[in-house]
């Protein structure tokens, strides 16, 4: 009975989770088509100009339309999200189930390297990495990965550690099986629903990582738009124009909480301890 009501509670989070963040890709996607005029298009003659019907969310301090800036900044910070989170995935997925089916040096090693990586500040890490490599869209992507590389690392790793003494495992390893195929094969399977969970949680980590890094000028760089840069433009206006800085501060907190919901609806409906 318990199982069944985790369930029927994880499944609505998940789905609104999804709905929200599908929205969100559907628009970048459509950008487009749906933005209503060039995002870098300055127009002097409409300058701070508050919502109308030529300007659902007004313009900005150089005239240029906040919703189709807004749009254009969807492909970005969610690009860079996906891009970064995927990158992470690969390298801590990988390097936690090394460790955790090898243990022993390699254990011992990998996962003191990503201590040293996890004792930093996600965001102070991000600058560092980006001081020295450069302020490039790849720079932001393989800086946020790097960032968020340990926690997937260590969810791998427990999820390895835990399955690593069952017998199917053993026996596909008695039976002649390589290593490499006992984990692609055996071992991966069974841990996909937390990796799965944890991905879903560090989009929204990495959304707001973006976010901040462009706001500090060090992340996307303008004209090219990105809420996080935007933000950083609207705090000069955001009094006297205070549009400028809700919709992008929207976009975030709204992106946010869809994928949030997404993965503490899928730990919830994915764990099979929750369904005892």
């Amino acid at each position: 009975m318990r199982g069944g009501v985790l369930r029927s509670r994880g499944a609505p989070l998940a789905a609104a989770g999804a709905l929200i963040v599908a929205a969100y890709v559907l628009l970048a996607a459509g950008a487009p088509v749906l933005a209503p005029a060039d995002p870098f298009q300055m127009a002097p003659q409409t300058l701070l100009a508050p919502p109308s019907r030529a300007h659902p969310c007004g313009t900005d301090q150089f005239g240029r339309d906040v919703l189709s800036r807004l749009l254009y900044g969807a492909r970005i910070s969610l690009g860079v999200a996906f891009a970064s989170t995927a990158f992470a995935l690969g390298a801590g997925g990988t390097a936690g189930m090394l460790a955790g089916y090898a243990g022993g040096a390699l254990d011992h090693v990998l996962m003191r390297a990503m201590d040293v990586i996890f004792a930093f500040p996600a965001v102070l890490l991000a600058l560092a990495i980006m001081a020295v490599a450069g302020t490039t869209v790849g720079t932001v992507v393989v800086a946020i990965g790097i960032v968020y590389t340990p926690q997937f690392a260590r969810v791998s790793r427990a999820g390895v550690l835990a399955v690593r003494g069952l017998e199917y495992v053993e026996a596909a390893g008695a039976l002649g099986a390589t290593p490499a195929r006992v984990l692609v094969r055996h071992v991966l399977p069974n841990i996909t629903a937390p990796l799965t969970v944890q991905t879903s949680l560090t989009l929204s980590l990495a959304i707001l990582t973006e976010s901040a890094l462009s706001f500090l000028g060090l992340g996307t760089q303008p004209p090219t738009p990105s809420w996080g840069n935007m933000l950083a433009e609207a705090r000069r206006v955001m009094v006297t124009a205070p549009w400028t800085a809700v919709a992008p501060g929207a976009a975030i907190a709204l992106v946010v909480l869809g994928f949030n919901l997404l993965g503490d609806g899928l730990r919830d409906w994915l764990d099979p301890r929750l369904h005892l």
